[in-house]
């Protein structure tokens, strides 16, 4: 039997896992339609504030990795420390952790990727600039194709460092972001 995953250094994740971008597919909206409902269901006593699709599948029209991105906006007051526990107890991984954010997935295994995989972001309300850079992308088609094109430049090139790959896209991301407030205001 292999290593656990939690077990494993990062490169051998990132070989495990490599950076892949498949057309876009309708499917995603079903996929997050899914996961929305059970971490409802799972979080029903928690003050959520929202739970919303973000990241590129939730970007009509481009190319993506096949994993559905879901930030999860908790009340000030809550403890994300205690919601993180109730998605681990239900399958979910903690990938990383922050005193104000946290990321768990679901769908990773020894064996590689399962069909659905899932990003959850926990964050506080308000920490949200993922769904004002979703909302700008989906409506400035052109904009996203500008993304899609830096995607499909960085990802051969970063296919096993998901670092690397994250970090090349930061100042599309940032820039477009800051017009989206900019144009949006206080949307959220």
């Amino acid at each position: 039997m292999g290593k656990d995953l939690s077990e494993m250094a990062l490169e051998e994740l990132w070989e495990l896992f490599p950076i892949f971008l498949v057309a876009h597919d309708d499917h995603w909206k079903d996929n997050f339609n899914e996961i929305e409902k059970t971490l409802t269901g799972l979080l029903a006593n928690q003050p959520v504030v929202r739970i919303s699709h973000i990241g590129s599948t939730a970007i009509q029209g481009i190319w993506a990795k096949n994993i559905v991105d879901v930030m999860v906006e908790i009340s000030q007051s809550a403890d994300m420390r205690d919601m993180a526990r109730i998605l681990e107890q239900n399958g979910f991984i903690i990938m990383s952790s922050e005193s104000k954010r946290i990321s768990l997935n679901k769908g990773y295994s020894i064996n590689g990727f399962a069909d659905k995989v899932y990003h959850i972001h926990l964050r506080y309300a308000g920490d949200n600039d993922e769904l004002y850079f979703r909302d700008y992308l989906n409506e400035h088609p052109v904009v996203a194709k500008e993304y899609e094109t830096l995607k499909l430049r960085l990802w051969k090139q970063y296919e096993h460092n998901r670092d690397a790959y994250t970090n090349a896209k930061t100042d599309f991301i940032s820039k477009w972001t800051a017009e989206a407030r900019k144009e949006y205001g206080d949307r959220y």
